[in-house]
């Protein structure tokens, strides 16, 4: 019975999974390995052992290097199989709980079914583990229910009463039987004939009924017989002679003992007999070895009893010597440690003090920068001012070369602070990167507006090049963008006479709500050596420099390449002498139509341009307050100067206005203190603070103060006129 539940298992499993599988793996592998899979099992059934272990492991070789869990389990369970008829049982348990392993990975219940039922009849029927073997019966019992696989728990059902019945637990063995009787007529057959009367006549002769047991034995023994079920006909025999003895009926106990046998003989070939010979054999020779060395081993004590003595000593005196050794080694490590720990500590504490002169340093130099950009701004704005009202006022110098050369180079030393500062905020992490919603073709024509002068001077040309399918309208940081565009073509018009400086922009792809743009910023100018291309984004670096050229400051092309690192992007340079530069960039920005129609809905008309607006400027240097007020009558405006923060209580106490210019750093009182008495007041009105400061650095205790614009001096007089038109019109 056990070798046909074996094969049984394997060519069930082939023939009911093997179409459904045939799909789920490549055609090739898979056609290979079910033809190594099957001759296997044939050979198993003809009981060629070498052969089909042979199949079996290239099988598995294929199966496992191709990830086909379910062919690696049909191949370890045909070597378990082998390794069971060559009553090699643990190797058995072995192969078939690697099966197990590669069962549970798939979602084939009937691989975990026959496995566990193969499982429990090693463990009931060879190891005698009857409690482990009949769990793994029950676990068999799980999944057969699970699939509702009735001729597979008929099956199980049977292995399980058999196995309760094998230890006497007839009361616990019934349920199985009954079923067992019940579904015989469906799903029993000629080979499970044999076990199923061998069964009932167990239990009849437990229970005492003589005619029924021998009914049940004789049919067993017949059908065992008529089906050629050897296996099941000798345990028939085996199990009518233990009746037969209970019944005292020794002759014919004894023939049917004789017959189980006779028939045992018959299962067994005789190359079985041959190896386990063999193996009988190589036991004996181990046993002769083992008394052999065992003589040795006698003599050798004998002959080392006599130096044991010393060697104990000798090896005591060694191990003390050690242990000396061992304490001496751990005082030494220990006051090393120590000494390394305090070493530690001291430089520690020295990079603590290191780390806070750093940071005192990095905090002295950005306050250093601040002051020393205002400290420029501040006289710069007199300079600018000046020179903007002596070119208003007498026209004829509007050709004078020194009031040209006054303000370029007024004009070039504000750029030289704002990069310096600029540099500086990024290297402080103070730059964050603002999201508003701007009309990008306006910002480059705006660049290319306010760098017209710089290319009528090298006779040059700007082109502008808008590829129509990037939005109208983005978001993002439109200052920074501009200052990197603005960077870039200033730069190439430099270094480009009689030529032409292009600006494409073009869209290159689009991920969700983000419009990766792309910007190229050409010219036909000098060029850069390719040896000079890797250190032009430097601080300071300037290629190539004449006495006579004027190239900047160097920080320019360094500013573009840390802000593209806000945005998450990179520059492309590609350049040759003669030839000239192209620069290329890749930004992500937000294309959100919703957001873009809100704004342009929300745009505000300014319907009080023609009003009179009466402007109070606070302001305590005379230059500046002469520019101010100035600029401020040149646009029709009224405008009063005060020279300090009480000035501009007293006045406001006298006098309305719509609008006022507030100094920040003024003596006396400042512009913050200021503007909070006047918001103590109960007055309302619109104040600017106009002052020499960074925005950044003044923009939280302003709004705190009650401020409600900042303009940076030097400032463009129609900026400053548009905030004033719209915070007058608000108010």
């Amino acid at each position: 019975m056990y070798q046909i539940r074996i094969v049984l298992f394997v060519l069930l499993l082939l023939n009911s999974l093997s179409d459904n599988l045939f799909a789920q793996t490549k055609l090739f592998s898979k056609k290979e390995i079910r033809k190594l899979t099957d001759q296997a099992s044939q050979y198993l059934k003809d009981a060629n052992f070498e052969k089909s272990l042979e199949s079996s492991k290239l099988a598995l070789h294929h199966s496992i290097s191709t990830n086909n869990s379910y062919y690696t389990t049909i191949s370890y369970n045909t070597i378990a199989a082998n390794y069971a008829e060559l009553a090699e049982f643990d190797k058995a348990i072995f192969f078939y709980n690697k099966g197990l392993f590669y069962a549970n990975r798939t979602n084939n219940d009937t691989l975990k079914n026959h496995i566990n039922n193969n499982l429990g009849n090693i463990y009931c029927f060879e190891k005698k583990q009857y409690e482990k073997g009949i769990n793994y019966y029950k676990n068999s019992l799980t999944y057969s229910q699970k699939n509702a696989d009735t001729s597979q728990i008929f099956l199980t059902k049977l292995n399980i009463a058999w196995a309760y019945f094998d230890i006497g637990d007839f009361q616990k063995g019934y349920p199985s039987l009954e079923f067992v009787n019940k579904y015989d007529t469906k799903y029993g057959d000629q080979t499970t004939a044999g076990a199923i009367n061998m069964l009932n006549g167990m239990y009849y002769g437990y229970k005492g009924n003589h005619e029924k047991a021998t009914t049940y034995f004789l049919n067993a023994i017949k059908f065992g017989k008529e089906a050629n079920q050897k296996s099941d006909l000798s345990f028939a025999h085996l199990e009518y002679s233990r009746y037969l003895l209970i019944k005292g009926d020794y002759k014919k106990a004894y023939e049917n003992l004789s017959n189980y046998n006779k028939i045992t003989e018959e299962l067994y070939n005789k190359e079985k007999l041959e190896k386990a010979n063999v193996a009988g054999i190589n036991v004996e020779l181990d046993e002769y070895k083992r008394e052999i060395d065992k003589i040795e081993n006698e003599k050798d004590i004998q002959l080392q009893s006599l130096e044991k003595s010393k060697m104990i000593v000798l090896l005591f005196t060694v191990i003390f010597i050690v242990l000396l050794l061992l304490i001496y080694t751990l005082f030494r490590n220990n006051n090393f440690k120590k000494k390394t720990n305090a070493e530690l500590s001291k430089t520690n504490k020295e990079l603590i003090i290191a780390k806070e002169k750093a940071e005192e340093v990095s905090v002295l130099k950005s306050q250093f920068v601040s002051t020393i950009s205002h400290e420029l701004r501040t006289p710069l704005y007199g300079v600018v001012g000046i020179t903007n009202m002596l070119l208003d006022e007498h026209k004829e110098l509007a050709d004078s070369p020194h009031l040209s050369s006054l303000k370029f180079s007024a004009r070039y030393l504000l750029s030289l602070v704002n990069d310096i500062l600029q540099i500086n905020k990024i290297e402080d992490n103070r730059i964050i990167l603002e999201n508003l919603t701007f009309n990008i073709s306006d910002e480059i024509n705006m660049i290319k507006n306010s760098l017209s002068f710089l290319a009528k001077n090298n006779n040059n040309f700007i082109l502008v090049n808008i590829d129509p399918a990037v939005p109208e309208y983005l978001i993002g940081d439109k200052l920074r963008l501009s200052q990197i565009i603005m960077n870039l073509v200033s730069n190439a018009l430099k270094f480009t006479n009689n030529g032409e400086v292009i600006i494409n922009v073009n869209l290159e792809k689009i991920e969700n709500k983000s419009h990766f743009i792309e910007f190229q910023i050409k010219d036909n100018g000098i060029g850069i050596a390719s040896a000079d291309q890797d250190k032009i984004f430097d601080k300071f670096v300037q290629v190539g420099r004449k006495e006579t050229d004027y190239q900047g400051t160097g920080l320019g092309l360094s500013i573009v390449k840390q802000l593209l690192g806000l945005f998450n992007s990179s520059i492309a340079l590609q350049s040759a002498i003669g030839k000239g530069t192209e620069f290329k960039f890749v930004i992500a920005f937000e294309f959100n139509p919703d957001k873009t129609y809100e704004i342009i809905n929300n745009i505000q008309v300014n319907m009080n341009a023609t009003q009179m607006i009466n402007v109070l400027v606070v302001e305590d240097n005379h230059i500046n307050q002469l520019v101010t007020k100035k600029t401020i009558e040149k646009n029709n405006y009224k405008c009063s100067v005060v020279d300090n923060g009480y000035a501009a209580l007293e006045i406001l106490d006298k006098e309305s206005f719509d609008l006022i210019l507030m100094d920040i750093n003024m003596p006396l009182i400042n512009g913050f203190e200021t503007t909070r008495k006047i918001r103590l007041k109960g007055i309302d009105i619109p104040i600017v603070a106009l002052t020499a400061f960074d925005k950044s650095e003044i923009t939280e205790e302003s709004i705190s103060a009650g401020i409600n614009d900042i303009i940076i001096k030097p400032f463009d007089s129609v900026k400053l006129f548009k905030i004033i038109n719209i915070l007058v019109s608000k108010n």
